[in-house]
């Protein structure tokens, strides 16, 4: 579901930019986690900018090995104190959100849908094309912010990645890692797996 909370918007690059100011060991923006967290990230937007172009196992074997590498680095990005708030923008607008997601619902579709149970163990419909566009937005504000090359950026950029990861992506993540995997695999897995109080439905 597409994040309201907008800063400007602007045209989405290409590619990032590499032209980092000098390393400091103490600037945890340009830390060894911090950085690999932005190419996972940049790999993850190019390939969902040009999703048009895959076929549908394609978009689902690529999530199904980017995205524990997406869930591992956000878990290891370093706690970071923001020294002017001000600098915390977001990026992605809702057209460029509804553009991806409604590439990703043509492509999956009808595997785009499947169901999970919620934190009061009640049945809900859940949709990979919006956890996909989800993921998307979250990383490529990260990647934009990193693109303005000031220290103010980078720390809110950080700080709002990390945060994202505990409260939105990397929940996102792991419960359409576990979707891909059953639309994967659905030829092979054992039906008793889905007996009982499993929370995944494919």
């Amino acid at each position: 579901m597409y994040n309201k909370k907008r800063g400007q918007s602007v045209k989405l690059p290409r590619k990032h930019t590499q032209e980092m100011e000098a390393f400091d060991s103490d600037d945890l923006t340009l830390s060894k986690a911090a950085i690999e967290m932005l190419t996972v990230a940049n790999e993850y937007c190019l390939f969902f900018e040009d999703v048009e172009k895959f076929k549908p196992e394609d978009i689902l074997t690529y999530f199904q090995r980017l995205a524990p590498l997406l869930y591992l680095k956000g878990s290891l990005l370093p706690g970071i104190e923001v020294e002017d708030e001000d600098f915390a923008e977001r990026y992605v607008t809702e057209e460029q959100w509804e553009e991806i997601y409604k590439a990703l619902r043509d492509k999956l579709s009808p595997e785009d849908r499947y169901y999970v149970h919620d934190h009061n163990y009640d049945t809900k419909e859940a949709s990979l094309a919006d956890n996909m566009a989800d993921i998307y937005q979250d990383m490529k504000d990260f990647v934009m912010a990193y693109q303005k090359n000031t220290l103010s950026a980078r720390e809110n950029a950080l700080a709002l990645i990390r945060g994202l990861f505990a409260s939105h992506w990397g929940p996102i993540v792991l419960q359409a890692l576990g979707a891909v995997h059953g639309v994967l695999y659905k030829e092979t897995l054992d039906p008793d797996f889905f007996e009982g109080d499993n929370p995944m439905f494919f």
